[in-house]
């Protein structure tokens, strides 16, 4: 592959799920990967090159952004990427259960020419949600099962001793839109099954922590008119983060893949 061919990549964040995505990111996929962060790191990392602005980010002129922050981190840089015509693809998709952040990142893909692209995550068969959905309503029920560890510095603490419990325990009960909202760093599962077509507020959820899970548990039910699924998932936490899993950091390898294989074509 020639140096024009290559990917030009740039993440935002540098935490436990860009350094995970690093480490397992195919070599030479990216010659040099941008990481926009808050405060430069005390070690350099080869082939990194930090910046602390999204202005020095889009300078770096990027094929692809993939942000690896959170969601105030969509909120704060996703749209001056996508104005900016680079593509993004947010893992904290949960963000976009905010209409009106959605909305506006929608408008400046559109008029820059940028694709905003949402990964699978820690979750399969939303080819099946995205066709059920064209045929009309789609209800999705979800229900997430984590460990413990996974649910602290959440609202599940204000209603759950985590660290006493010796059975599986209902956290949070209700809506997709409000499971975004209440537990931002859990729900971006939830936030892609209503992407898919059904919406947030399609999707009920049930939230529960479980002592005895070692890893995360993903499990829903589909019911649409002349259909019914049940799909479920267990996974791996990712590495050094226990509300993500393993299988989000490969879904975003998958789209930065299939990034550098459309920019290798077209060159």
């Amino acid at each position: 592959m020639t140096d024009k061919a290559r990917l030009r990549l740039a993440l935002i964040g540098y935490g436990a799920i860009a350094q995970s995505l690093l480490d397992l990111l195919p070599q030479g996929l990216a010659p040099e990967v941008v990481v926009l962060v808050r405060r430069l790191p005390d070690t350099p990392r080869p082939g990194c090159r930090f910046v602390i602005d999204a202005a020095a980010l889009v300078a770096a002129a990027p094929d692809l952004v993939v942000e690896c922050a959170g969601h105030g981190a969509v909120a704060d840089h996703g749209e001056t990427v996508l104005a900016a015509g680079i593509d993004l693809v947010p893992a904290s998709v949960g963000a976009l259960a905010c209409a009106d952040l959605h909305a506006r990142l929608r408008a400046a893909a559109q008029a820059a020419g940028a694709r905003l692209i949402l990964p699978s995550g820690a979750i399969g068969g939303l080819d099946l949600l995205a066709a059920l959905s064209v045929q009309g309503a789609v209800e999705v029920c979800y229900e997430g099962t984590k460990p413990p560890a996974a649910w602290r510095g959440t609202p599940a603490e204000a209603s759950v001793d985590l660290a006493a419990l010796t059975a599986p325990r209902l956290v949070y009960d209700g809506t997709a839109r409000e499971a975004a909202r209440l537990f931002p760093k859990n729900s971006n599962v939830v936030a892609a099954l209503a992407l898919a077509g059904p919406g947030f507020d399609a999707v009920s959820v049930r939230l529960i922590a479980d002592p005895a899970a070692t890893g995360n548990r993903h499990r829903y039910h589909v019911r649409a008119a002349g259909c019914r699924a049940t799909v479920e998932i267990e996974s791996q936490p990712s590495s050094g983060n226990a509300r993500s899993s393993q299988t989000t950091i490969y879904s975003l390898i998958h789209e930065i893949t299939a990034a550098a294989e459309d920019k290798a074509r077209g060159a």
